[in-house]
């Protein structure tokens, strides 16, 4: 079964987005069969993979209120191994309908059930809020990875997120793990970036990744052509940093990728 992995920050602005949208297709560049789920109405996570959400037949939206089979409802992208469940502006309408539904944190979890097995990993991009939504991602994942962004206040609010997590799992999903936290929009010039991320290592010791992603042009760019920034500039510092991110998620799993059929040891 793949590995669900939610990318969850209810602040606004960290690199959510950018970091679900160009590990999925880091991860996807190693060969690994990679399904990126955009649960944010926003749909940034959509058009940054080249999918125009007005378009889209079946969304997120969807899936999670069972219109449509989620089978249905995955579209294959440019990037080889990578495909997407694509958002719409109709999700932002889905926490007011679930409101009185049975079950409502559980929807996803179930809505993801069939396809699981179709893909090594699963990367959820969450909406910047701590709603119903980002409970349903939290409560369908097996890991939380917290992109953090490298600037004053950068923990204000995570007290919130990880106590969150902490509900999440007592009364929902028991098996949910923090499966690491990635520093962002890095200026290794600036004095303030370097003590932000001492303070974020301080806070969360083992559980930061070694690889930071840096602020970069390219990867800026990247979102505006619809591509994830490997397929934009292969060549850039933002696809560097997104490889070595992926090459750490890939490393902590290796138990769970020997568990895999069609796993070869060699894509690490």
């Amino acid at each position: 079964m793949g590995k669900i992995i939610a990318v969850a920050n209810q602040k606004g602005g960290v690199g959510k987005t950018t970091t679900a949208i160009n590990l999925a297709a880091s991860l996807a560049a190693m060969e690994h069969s990679t399904l990126l789920i955009d649960f944010d109405p926003q749909a940034n996570g959509t058009s940054g993979v080249g999918i125009d959400p007005k378009s889209v037949q079946a969304s997120t939206y969807e899936i999670l209120i069972g219109t449509v089979p989620t089978e249905d409802a995955i579209l294959q992208t440019d990037t080889p191994y990578l495909s997407l469940i694509p958002s719409h502006i109709n999700l932002v309408g889905a926490e007011i309908e679930m409101v009185e539904i049975p079950d409502r944190e559980r929807m996803l979890r179930k809505a993801l059930r069939g396809v699981r097995d179709r893909f090594d990993f699963i990367i959820i991009d969450c909406p910047p809020s701590l709603g119903l939504l980002t409970l349903n991602s939290l409560t369908a994942s097996d890991s939380v990875l917290i992109p953090v962004q490298a600037e004053y206040f950068a923990l204000e609010g995570l007290g919130q997120l990880l106590n969150t997590i902490k509900l999440v799992r007592q009364h929902l999903n028991p098996e949910l793990e923090i499966e690491g936290v990635v520093l962002t929009m890095f200026d290794a010039r600036l004095r303030l970036a370097n003590q932000v991320a001492s303070e974020v290592r301080r806070f969360f010791g083992e559980k930061v990744f070694k690889t930071i992603i840096q602020r970069n042009v390219k990867l800026s760019e990247a979102p505006s052509h619809g591509r994830p920034v490997l397929l934009y500039d292969a060549t850039s510092t933002g696809s560097r940093n997104y490889i070595g991110l992926a090459r750490e998620v890939l490393h902590a799993n290796q138990e769970y990728l020997a568990q895999l059929p069609a796993y070869q040891a060699e894509s690490l």
